[in-house]
């Protein structure tokens, strides 16, 4: 982190300017098998093209509020980074009848439908994969992203005192998100550059997107962020520590 840093899209920028090649997600889904590594660089060009769709294509605009009805996913990680660069509002797990776009995971697709603004729907499938076939009245996020831009300039630059991130019915600025990230380093055991944090919460709650994305990239440390972990036993769980190398846990 620089010490201009207000926003947390100015971290990734910070992020990506120190050490691009370095992880930065690793996500792993243990009802299917997935795992996927995603470098600075490369979270950064998704970050982008999502800003790019969300800004160009659904013409969301700063104080835009956006619901995610998604779980803990590095695309929910991605969604929540371009809700920052555009500087729209990221509401985890809000009423889509009161925002004014929705992004939806498979399984909310009928409740998504109450949102009156634009809809994406993310199909969740492994490799950042497609619906076979998209859901009526949604944008396929996995057919529209790919075309998008690989940088990502906001018509408005996002102000770090406004609205950025509603989670549990808490409302966070910016500035807030950035602030409240570094101060929970310690107790997650982040050390700064070089930790590497297990998540396997929820992120419909602040600790859970502070221990699973933000905290992480607000020192320099990396996440291993884990979906359905309660399925592991303790063994695989110790091997997948080893392996990749954590430094520490929450769950």
């Amino acid at each position: 982190m620089n010490a201009t840093d207000r926003t947390p899209a100015d971290l990734l920028a910070s992020a990506l300017a120190a050490d691009p090649g370095r992880p930065l997600v690793t996500f792993y889904d243990d009802a299917t098998g997935e795992r996927v590594e995603l470098s600075v660089a490369t979270f950064a060009n998704w970050v982008a093209k999502t800003a790019n769709l969300l800004q160009g294509d659904l013409a969301a605009a700063p104080g835009d509020r956006v619901a995610l009805m998604l779980p803990a996913h590095w695309q929910t990680a991605v969604w929540l980074m371009a809700c920052s660069s555009v500087g729209a509002i990221a509401d985890v797990g809000g009423e889509p009848s009161a925002a004014d776009l929705v992004v939806s995971g498979p399984d909310s697709l009928d409740a998504a439908r109450a949102c009156r603004g634009e809809r994406v729907a993310l199909a969740l499938r492994p490799l950042g994969g497609r619906f076979p076939q998209a859901p009526e009245g949604f944008v396929d996020y996995a057919v529209e992203v790919p075309g998008q831009g690989d940088r990502f300039a906001p018509f408005t630059a996002p102000v770090a005192e406004h609205p950025a991130l509603i989670v549990a019915g808490a409302e966070f600025s910016g500035a807030e998100v950035v602030e409240r990230a570094l101060a929970d380093a310690p107790s997650l055991d982040l050390t700064g550059p070089g930790s590497r944090l297990l998540s396997g919460l929820s992120y419909d709650t602040w600790e859970g997107v502070s221990a699973g994305l933000y905290a992480p990239l607000a020192v320099g440390g990396s996440v291993v962020l884990c979906r359905h972990l309660d399925r592991l036993d303790e063994e695989a769980l110790a091997q997948r520590i080893e392996s990749e190398r954590v430094t520490a846990v929450r769950r």
